[in-house]
């Protein structure tokens, strides 16, 4: 949402409501030098519905109509008035709506509280469920959950794991505090430690060299370009200058299911997309239960047969309020046989 201090509309069910900007106005922005409609309804209907919102659903499968906006949606203006459809549109403004959220089934794993204070709240977030609301999870995310069973509308994530991903995941609780710990993640003041265990290059034996020279507990630098391509799930290593920076260090090896397998800490440098899983697949070593590298299988969302063994291990920096160093571990563990 823009920000226009106390929210317009606040969140409903934990959800938080959508923003839309009308054409015209004096601001720059991507609709200016479009026309403006001359009611809100001719708006939602020649525009915002086929357009901007595609095929979401209000109702099941009744379609969705500019009704909808002024009942359930609640359409609110900047101002906090609520909107009648035969409005005139007001040009440039912003305007305010919950979307119409169908009912998603439960992902059967709990998030596990590891530390609060009055800024921040520190979880586990289990495997396969979503950090924040992304695509078919909306209800289903570390969000939105604690948002509804706290009863606190003003959470919001200040980083992300991937949702096949496991651990330590932090949230602010305060606006007013929230952007010093958000500065904090965009300026990598935060230092972050993953667990992973992998499999070793195929044909792998005790005393043969291992990808970057790896020797046990050496730590050893990865570094390349990597590019996320639209449509496209798997994240490409390309030439050119190196942007992403993952330091890996072998802690152990051992067989699993008859070959040989690595418990690896990697600390990312850098925070692109999967970029830890892109990484070890890139040297030959993928992580156990990876459902995108080295092969991208596409699973149901709703598939928790294979979980990817990577977790969020440490979370550590120095507080911007208190100056104090603070430290967070995670409770949970890996486990090679839910791989």
């Amino acid at each position: 949402m823009a920000r226009f201090g106390k929210r317009i509309l606040p969140p409903r069910d934990g959800i938080t409501a959508a923003r839309l900007r009308a054409p015209g106005g004096t601001q720059t922005h991507a609709a200016r030098d479009q026309p403006v409609p001359a009611t809100i309804r001719a708006w939602l209907a020649d525009v915002i519905i086929p357009t901007t919102l595609g095929r979401e659903q209000a109702f099941g499968d009744a379609p969705l109509v500019p009704e909808y906006f002024t009942g359930p949606g609640e359409l609110t203006g900047q101002d906090g008035s609520r909107v009648a459809l035969d409005d005139p549109v007001r040009p440039g403004g912003f305007y305010f709506f919950h979307k119409p959220i169908p009912y998603e089934d439960r992902v059967p794993f709990e998030i596990r509280v590891v530390h609060e204070d009055d800024d921040l709240l520190v979880v586990d977030k289990p495997h396969f469920l979503a950090s924040t609301p992304n695509g078919v999870f909306v209800r289903e995310c570390v969000v939105t959950r604690l948002r509804v069973e706290r009863g606190e509308d003003d959470l919001v994530a200040i980083h992300r794991l991937d949702r096949v991903t496991g651990g330590l995941l932090a949230l602010s609780r305060r606006p007013a505090t929230r952007g010093a710990y958000q500065v904090l993640f965009q300026r990598r003041g935060i230092e972050k430690q993953y667990r992973a265990l992998a499999w070793l290059p195929e044909g792998w034996s005790e005393g043969d060299p291992l990808p970057l020279g790896l020797e046990t507990g050496e730590p050893r630098d990865r570094r390349s370009r990597l590019r996320k391509i639209d449509g496209e799930r798997p994240v490409r290593e390309v030439e050119g200058e190196p942007n992403a920076h993952t330091t890996i260090r072998l802690l152990r090896t051992f067989v699993h299911a008859g070959r040989a397998a690595g418990e690896f800490e990697l600390t990312p440098h850098t925070g692109k997309t999967h970029q830890l899983r892109v990484h070890m697949n890139g040297l030959g070593m993928p992580l156990l239960g990876d459902p995108v590298y080295p092969v991208d299988v596409d699973p149901d969302p709703y598939d928790f047969t294979h979980t990817l063994q990577l977790l969020a291990e440490r979370l550590a920096f120095a507080d911007p309020f208190a100056g104090e160093r603070r430290e967070f571990r995670t409770r949970m563990a890996l486990d090679p046989s839910r791989a």
